[in-house]
């Protein structure tokens, strides 16, 4: 009979983590807390791909999304001396652009900031968008402080938000749902 795998190590129960190579900090460090903002931001995207409701492009767009978030969460849990290869990288930037160009291009334009909300997937997608969003905030902090090796991994979540924004659209206007804009308020 085969060994269980065990799922916990114990080495975090005094608060602090290891970062790949030697350095130990306290869980609540800024690299922590990035690269724990990031993985929350993939596990909201996980639901985005899990939904029956959810296209298989966006599902498409969004495993290829968690699988860059992996790599990148791997450059942010690295100590700065610990040279890891980039992956991601301008090109993997680029794609992200370009993706969004193309789904905006299958929705009617936008004036006016949106009311998250109209059906259920595009919500999850302002969630995960969201969470983006605060990664990249701590993540900024790292290229602020000179904390950052890779400075594409900024620019990518600054491109993920966007992609996930149009993700909602595109799969509101799928549905023939309108997207409530603030001017409409309580008008469908």
């Amino acid at each position: 009979m085969p060994k269980p795998t065990i799922l916990y190590t114990r080495s975090g129960d005094d608060g602090y983590t290891r970062l790949l190579g030697k350095d130990k900090v306290p869980k609540y460090d800024l690299r922590p807390e990035a690269y724990g903002a990031v993985d929350e931001a993939s596990s909201f995207m996980g639901l985005v791909r899990a939904d029956p409701a959810a296209s298989e492009r966006t599902r498409q767009l969004i495993c290829q999304a968690q699988r860059d978030l992996w790599m990148l969460m791997g450059e942010l849990a690295a100590a700065l001396d610990v040279e890891l290869p980039q992956r991601i990288t301008a090109e993997r930037v680029t794609w992200l652009e370009i993706e969004t160009d193309k789904l905006a291009a299958e929705f009617p334009p936008l004036n006016q900031f949106v009311l998250p909300g109209d059906i259920m997937i595009g919500a999850r997608l302002d969630v995960a968008r969201t969470v983006v969003r605060r990664a990249e905030r701590y993540i900024a902090r790292l290229l602020h402080e000179n904390l950052l090796g890779n400075k594409e991994i900024f620019r990518y979540l600054n491109r993920l938000s966007s992609l996930l924004f149009a993700l909602a659209r595109y799969e509101e206007h799928l549905a023939g749902q309108k997207t409530t804009l603030t001017k409409n308020i309580g008008s469908k």
